[in-house]
């Protein structure tokens, strides 16, 4: 077998969506012919730990690990947050409309930390990673980001060992939707493009989640890029107890959480992604129809930003929601299983059409129907209307809302809510594992 080594910050028990992609990807890549080796810190600054995840590393993994040093406890110190507290990422803010403390902080993280707290284990990494490949060859490098010093740590090793490398982005660099919120300097917004310059130039491939990224990366440096989405993997989508006996069975049925109209947002919600119009037609919906008074349920999985939180006050609507702070992956999956409807709410920033949250497929592997909000031509949306999966609104189509979740709900009392998929095979983790694998295959076949 050819090998690999891939250097990701995300390694279970890390929880979160930032390991599931490349995880599985592990999984699987033995079946086409690469055997991975991760590099992942011994000390990560995880955003939640699930055990849970530990299923999937394959037996026999190669999994170095190296101390990494990172500024947090300093920054939560600063801030006043006890020091086993877990940093939100994205801007997300739970308690309270963020103070000085935390305004300072962001302006000496996206100035002081380029390209992120995590570039202090660039150095080490590259001296200790020297000399493993010296005893240790392998026939490609991949990294995956964010966060991007991963990258950079796979462009000092191209450059010392010319071994080849594919450069992952699961999110943007400097289009990210909260990067005008890092308060950059001129100075240091230039040495974030120089840097995603030099990385999208020099490394031999590169892999993104989605077509508007990869388009967007183009405008930089102009070359191919290759497009690998995120998905699901289908063992994780065993028949789930919280079921009907019926579709237990394959049978037909529809999933009951207890007789309730429950629409279920799992993971993160900061206030970019807040579907204020969504809030308000759910309000218009309760004063019209008595019904759904009695059978609405808003369940939110992952960290709720407080705006979410206000907003639901303001419209009425808090009497109806369920919080949960963090489910372990194989929970989630049921409570997915077991929603109604199922709400993709998307980040409404400038960049909001190559934003394709990772949910969204396992969303789909659920079988339930999405109900999404954001850019109808946005790459979700392509998705969604693709598989059949769900309908998307636009931000603020409150008419097409009401009419939407109104449908939905009418089908739900006559047990009759259900989706009928096309095709997703695209999107198997197993299917595109074997993609990822011909592109290592090119690379390394390269003369």
């Amino acid at each position: 077998m050819k090998k690999v080594l891939i250097i990701t910050y995300y390694w279970p028990p890390s929880g979160g969506a930032g390991v599931q992609r490349w995880l599985k990807f592990v999984k699987y890549l033995r079946v086409f012919g690469w055997e991975p080796v991760v590099y992942t810190p011994e000390n990560p600054e995880s955003p939640a730990m699930d055990d849970s995840l530990l299923k999937d590393i394959p037996k026999g993994l190669t999994v170095i690990k190296t101390p990494i040093w990172e500024p947090y406890n300093l920054y939560k110190g600063f801030i006043g947050q006890r020091k086993g507290e877990k940093i939100n990422a994205g801007f997300l803010t739970e308690k309270k409309k963020p103070g000085l403390a935390e305004k300072i902080s962001v302006w000496i993280r996206g100035n002081w930390f380029i390209p992120d707290a995590r570039k202090f284990w660039i150095k080490p990494s590259v001296n200790f990673l020297s000399e493993y490949l010296s005893n240790n060859p392998v026939d490609a490098i991949v990294s995956t980001g964010p966060p991007h010093s991963m990258h950079l740590i796979a462009l000092a090793l191209r450059k010392k060992f010319n071994i080849k490398w594919l450069a992952d982005f699961r999110d943007p660099w400097t289009n990210i939707d909260f990067y005008d919120k890092l308060l950059l300097t001129k100075s240091s917004d230039h040495k974030h493009k120089k840097l995603e310059h030099e990385v999208l130039k020099n490394a031999d491939a590169v892999l993104t989640v989605g077509w508007h990224m990869a388009d967007s990366f183009k405008k930089i440096v102009n070359r191919k890029y290759e497009v690998i989405t995120n998905g699901f993997d289908e063992d994780d989508f065993q028949t789930s107890p919280h079921l009907t006996p019926a579709l237990s069975k394959g049978e037909g049925g529809i999933p009951e959480e207890r007789g309730v109209f429950s629409i279920s947002h799992i993971g993160a919600m900061n206030a970019d992604r807040n579907p204020k119009m969504l809030w308000a037609a759910l309000n218009e919906l309760l004063t019209e129809n008595d019904g759904l008074k009695k059978d609405l349920k808003i369940n939110f999985i992952g960290k709720t930003d407080y705006s979410v939180l206000n907003d639901l006050n303001k419209w009425q609507l808090s009497p109806y929601v369920t919080k949960t702070e963090y489910l372990p992956h194989t929970k989630t999956t049921k409570a997915m299983q077991s929603s109604q409807v199922l709400l993709l709410a998307l980040n409404n920033t400038p960049n909001t059409l190559g934003v394709i949250s990772g949910k969204l497929f396992e969303y789909i592997a659920a079988k339930r129907p999405i109900l999404s909000i954001g850019k109808e031509n946005g790459d979700a949306a392509r998705i969604i209307k693709e598989t059949g999966a769900g309908t998307i609104c636009d931000f603020e189509d409150k008419t097409k809302i009401k009419t939407e979740i109104s449908r939905f709900y009418e089908l739900f009392k006559q047990k009759k809510l259900s989706i009928t998929l096309a095709d997703t095979s695209a999107y198997s983790r197993r299917n595109q594992t074997e993609a990822l694998a011909g592109i290592l295959n090119h690379l390394t076949e390269k003369k």
